[in-house]
């Protein structure tokens, strides 16, 4: 084995497995297996999990993230761009240190926004296979990262309360769709209930959506 892949997310497992025979693929950081491996890269996907310095500063270790770095640092970055009307994005390589999402670009590949959660993960998963396949092959330039730097905050469980309807449609829209499934779901309390909202769609001046009531 020369490469290794660790993720938590069963597409992305499942989908990395056709990369390669000389990739591994592992759920959990197994410092004895990647020792007795030596692998030349260790790729990190979805993890936001401690990594220790004596993996990253022994083996080569790359990170993915949704945005167009060195904007969007930090945490939930798909909903943390949704919500501010961003539409496009990138999907960002970069080299991993002591840094939050902080270490060298290899490749970035334009993201869409738009859609339901579904969509935007099966394209973060094609664009994260693509960047892979390219730095196995050598295929990047190692940059500095350069430009403003902005920074968000991972999102909460509480902060998917949607305290009133007094917004544009566009914000609801996008508030609702961004925190579907597996994401802790937007949701609305009203006369002793909470409306739990699980999709939602723009037509013409109205938005339709699916919910539960509890």
């Amino acid at each position: 084995m020369k490469f290794i892949i660790i993720t938590k997310k069963k597409w992305d497992s499942n989908n990395f497995k056709k990369l390669s025979k000389n990739i591994l693929v592992l759920n959990n950081i197994n410092s004895l297996k990647i020792k007795r491996i030596n692998p030349k890269i260790i790729f990190f996907i979805h993890w936001s999990k401690f990594i220790s310095q004596n993996i990253f500063k022994k083996y080569l270790c790359i990170q993915f993230h949704a945005s167009n770095l060195p904007k969007g640092k930090g945490g939930s970055p798909i909903q943390n761009q949704i919500i501010r009307n961003i539409k496009n994005t990138k999907s960002t390589a970069f080299i991993m240190n002591n840094g939050i999402d902080t270490g060298d670009i290899l490749l970035q590949k334009t993201l869409s926004l738009e859609g339901n959660i579904s969509d935007i993960v099966d394209r973060i998963t094609q664009n994260n296979y693509d960047l892979i396949t390219k730095i196995i092959q050598g295929k990047f330039i190692q940059k500095k990262q350069s430009g403003k730097s902005t920074v968000f905050k991972r999102r909460q469980p509480f902060e998917s309360e949607l305290k009133s309807l007094n917004h544009p449609n566009q914000y609801i829209y996008n508030f609702i769709r961004m925190l579907q499934d597996p994401y802790p779901n937007a949701f609305l309390k009203i006369d002793g209930h909470k409306i739990i909202f699980k999709s939602a769609k723009i037509k013409g001046k109205n938005i339709h959506f699916e919910g539960v009531i509890e």
